[in-house]
């Protein structure tokens, strides 16, 4: 039987503050480190690796966190959320995005209707439009084939598909299957859609509308935006726009779309990236196969993730010693750093993705806790990063723990030799040299140019960023946050947060306000 607890209830979680601490700058110094760096590598999927060498943890450490995943259930509340129990407390749903690419355990029957056959079914549905567009049955007015793809969404219809696409865009060009440049339009700001209209050419160009429930102010108004674009083009917009939404939206059944896909209440918008929400737009930049390609290497991770063996589940692994950090060793922050431009949106995907799930102070009973929760998170690519803001990371006065990503490869197979080492090389040996900087630190009398190392990160390393290593890679990161909103008794699944600033924004665009709000209404020229 499968019982809710709050962290600061368990036994484990005393045992683990009662640990003794670990020196990060002995562990990682001279044969120790190497050793550490061989030993503490788990598979994550997809030919990826987790290693967390260089995290303030050690043998003792580990053992007790597995005995905290055991007290705290963590495989058993995974295998109940991905057999359809209802974890979502806030809104009373089931969470099922696994299911869309993948069957972990029990068929899940929901309203009536076997939700993995859903899923599959709309998977099968985009694809059969997908190449109908590419084949040119679906054209223009004019008979011409489509050549561009432009997304209209936010938050989780935006973030995730964009960041995938930004990944895969370099591989799949060299790979021969970029069949669609890709575009999005997600803020309200008008600037966001002229900017990218500018840079379309409409005619050529199909929009994929995403709002599940079909209301989302901003995606609407931004869809007005282009529509207006349309006409003014001279364009129907009905023959250039597609909607992915629920089956009760009222985008589902309207005329003003050539196709709808749809999806439900159980796929959270965060979560989305592996159904209707990113398989439209990705399907139709790269082919319905290279998003199958994707699926499978987060199905992979998946399963893994399903493991009850703390050292043979990275997932759990690295969500359990970022709650060590951030709950024992009281660090606030996490900063993502990916040694791959391929991946530069990947942190922001990730700042929804983990701030947006576990960003709460109550527990899953609307309880305050008294214990802290999600970090902040934060990132950008190796090695802009490092001439940005690693100067605080390495002698700031606060301690951030980091997330590394890097590849012993490039996506585009195209370097250059220069002083003795290829342009990757040298990109791998940043990485390498940052992760031994941040945790060895380097003794100065000079107190400015002193570093005192006990800095922790982890790395994941791949071979390189092919659909399947992005597909791992976004799994890993979604049950990570899972799995660390499990220990913090949080509902990761939920978002009232964000609710209250869209309230008050319609009593604005209303003239409903009075006080302080009247008054920035009136500063703003509203």
């Amino acid at each position: 039987m499968i019982t809710w607890k709050n962290l600061d209830t368990l036994e484990s979680y005393k045992a683990l503050c009662a640990t003794e601490k670990i020196n990060l700058v002995e562990a990682m110094s001279g044969e120790a480190g190497a050793e550490r760096v061989k030993t503490y590598t788990v598979p994550m999927g997809a030919g990826m690796d987790f290693n967390f060498a260089s995290r303030p943890v050690d043998d003792k450490i580990l053992s007790v966190l597995a005995d905290f995943a055991k007290e705290q259930q963590l495989p058993e509340k995974f295998a109940a959320l991905y057999n359809g129990e209802i974890i979502n407390t806030g809104e009373k749903r089931r969470v099922l995005h696994h299911m869309c690419r993948g069957q972990l355990g029990d068929a899940v029957v929901a309203d009536g209707v076997d939700k993995r056959e859903f899923y599959l079914g709309e998977q099968a549905r985009i694809a059969e439009f997908v190449n109908k567009v590419h084949n040119g049955e679906i054209t223009n007015a004019k008979g011409e084939k489509f050549t561009t793809v432009c997304q209209i969404g936010i938050g989780g219809s935006d973030l995730g598909p964009r960041a995938i696409y930004l990944a895969l865009e370099n591989w799949a060009k060299v790979n021969n299957t970029l069949k669609m440049k890709a575009a999005f339009i997600s803020n309200v700001d008008p600037d966001d859609a002229a900017g990218v209209l500018s840079t379309l050419d409409l005619s050529r160009s199909i929009f994929v509308l995403v709002s599940k429930s079909g209301t989302t102010l901003e995606t609407l108004t931004n869809e007005s935006f282009v529509k207006d674009a349309l006409a003014k083009a001279g364009l129907d917009a009905s023959r250039h726009m597609v909607a992915v939404t629920s089956e009760t939206s009222p985008l589902a059944k309207s005329s003003d779309y050539l196709a709808a896909f749809f999806m439900d209440d159980y796929i959270g918008g965060r979560f989305s990236s592996s159904s209707g929400v990113g398989g439209c737009v990705l399907s139709l930049a790269f082919g319905p196969e290279v998003f199958a390609d994707f699926l499978k290497g987060a199905a992979e991770a998946d399963e893994i993730a399903k493991s009850a063996d703390l050292l043979q589940n990275p997932a759990m692994l690295d969500a359990l010693i970022g709650v060590y950090e951030r709950n024992v060793l009281g660090y606030p922050t996490t900063a993502v750093l990916p040694y791959s431009q391929a991946l530069s949106r990947f942190p922001a995907h990730l700042q929804q993705l983990d701030m947006e799930s576990n960003g709460k102070s109550v527990n899953r009973f609307g309880e305050p806790v008294n214990y802290v929760t999600g970090p902040v998170i934060f990132g950008e690519p190796g090695t802009n990063g490092q001439h940005s803001f690693y100067q605080l990371l390495h002698q700031g006065t606060d301690i951030i723990p980091l997330q590394f990503v890097g590849f012993r490869k490039s996506q585009m197979d195209t370097d250059i030799v220069i002083q003795d080492s290829t342009s990757q090389q040298k990109l791998a040996a940043n990485v390498a040299a940052q992760i031994v900087a941040f945790a060895c630190g380097k003794q100065d009398d000079n107190l400015n140019k002193n570093f005192k190392g006990g800095r922790p990160s982890s790395i994941i390393i791949g071979e390189k960023l092919t659909p399947a290593a992005v597909g791992a890679l976004l799994a890993h990161f979604e049950n990570k946050v899972m799995f660390q909103g499990f220990s913090w008794n949080v509902n990761s699944f939920d978002q009232e947060g964000v609710q209250l600033g869209k309230v008050l924004a319609k009593k604005v665009l209303a003239h409903e306000t009075d006080g302080a709000l009247k008054v920035y209404s009136d500063l703003l020229g509203i």
